[in-house]
């Protein structure tokens, strides 16, 4: 087996055709968690002319691409998964019977230490080094959208029959309601982004869209269409004026949901989750299999999901002194940030605390 590493323009045209072809026949082979938008060669491109350091390993047998490891890297060997922070799957594409060892691929792309936060199920080399497993819901729409809403009445009754009597009473106050999946109005995209942003702040978060790499890869990616991968910009209007959005990424197979976010001035609708339900219609109407929620317990994501993905977080390391001193330093904030999670008793009064901050960053 051959590993070449390459710069993102370095990476030819016939390369991206073979990343593309392993994306799209992975729910055929079996590993349908490789054609997530995030592992595509769209996404990584597309992070490479936003942040430094990014670089690609193809893996080659008998001349021909195998498998491709997107990752950052950093002066001293620190090594990323590619967009770590913003992106929802991470790890290693690669064709069907593929195998590999962790510690040869790191010092063949030169890095002491390769760091994850959302590896995708079935990366065994990476997930000796995984310090925890997360679940990250999804909503099955491969039978069709009435299949999928006959399954959610099912399980949730109420829920369902109250989301839908909103869209309605939502029509009824407001206007007409009107939804489009795939909106190319740059200025819709901005209306998310300032919504976003007004919610991180209100809510005690940072700001995502504080950082100026992350506004350029979302219009980056809003921009970047092809059969195989797009960004989509989804908007919900009521009497023509815009009430929830979302802006996700796509493949042939699968929407994962990114950046939602809602006018507040219309909450009692519940605009988000109506958002959802069109973009579950549309999305089977055009063949998606399922919507990946994200990793992230979240009252929403419970009531829509119909089940599960797991996704890992932690690193994989050589042995090596940037290795040792990296761990050292980010093991502590991730245990420590995982347990006020995973516990009500410490999770409940620090949500408290950052909204109340929130609020008085809002008022300066």
């Amino acid at each position: 087996m051959d590993i070449r590493v390459y710069r993102p323009g370095e990476l030819s045209t016939a390369d991206r055709a073979a990343w593309t072809a392993l994306q799209s026949k992975a729910h055929l082979n079996g590993s349908p968690e490789l054609a997530n938008p995030f592992l595509s060669p769209e996404f990584t491109l597309a992070v490479g002319r936003c942040r430094r350091g990014v670089r690609i390993a193809v893996a080659r047998e008998d001349g021909e691409p195998a498998a491709f490891f997107p990752f950052q890297r950093s002066t001293t060997g620190v090594g990323r998964a590619v967009g770590l922070g913003v992106s929802d799957c991470q790890g290693l594409v690669h064709r069907p019977g593929f195998t590999w060892d962790a510690q040869d691929l790191l010092r063949e792309c030169g890095l002491a230490v390769w760091e994850f936060d959302h590896l995708a199920e079935g990366q065994r080399p990476f997930e000796t080094g995984a310090s925890g497993s997360f679940p990250s819901p999804v909503m099955d729409v491969d039978q069709g959208y009435e299949t999928y809403l006959r399954q959610l009445r099912a399980r949730s009754p109420k829920f369902t029959r109250t989301t839908l009597a909103k869209e309605r009473r939502l029509g009824r106050d407001a206007g007409e309601v009107r939804y489009v999946h795939d909106e190319r109005d740059p200025a819709a995209l901005r209306t998310l982004m300032d919504w976003k942003s007004a919610q991180y702040r209100r809510t005690g978060r940072s700001d995502r869209f504080a950082h100026a790499w992350i506004n350029h890869l979302a219009l980056q990616l809003f921009h970047t269409r092809s059969e195989s991968f797009a960004g989509i910009l989804s908007v919900l209007y009521a009497d023509g004026k815009p009430v929830a959005a979302h802006f996700g990424l796509r493949t042939e197979r699968v929407l994962a949901c990114w950046f939602p976010a809602y006018d507040p001035a219309f909450a009692k609708y519940s605009p988000g989750l109506i958002m959802h339900l069109r973009m579950a219609e549309a999305a089977a109407a055009d063949g998606i299999a399922y919507l990946d929620l994200g990793r992230g317990q979240k009252e929403y994501k419970d009531s829509l999901k119909t089940r599960e993905l797991s996704v890992s977080e932690g690193w994989v390391t050589r042995r090596h002194p940037v290795a040792v001193g990296h761990r050292a330093r980010r093991a502590p904030v991730r245990a420590l940030r995982n347990m006020v999670l995973s516990r009500p008793e410490f999770f409940e009064p620090a949500d408290r605390i950052l909204k109340r901050m929130g609020k008085i960053r809002s008022i300066r």
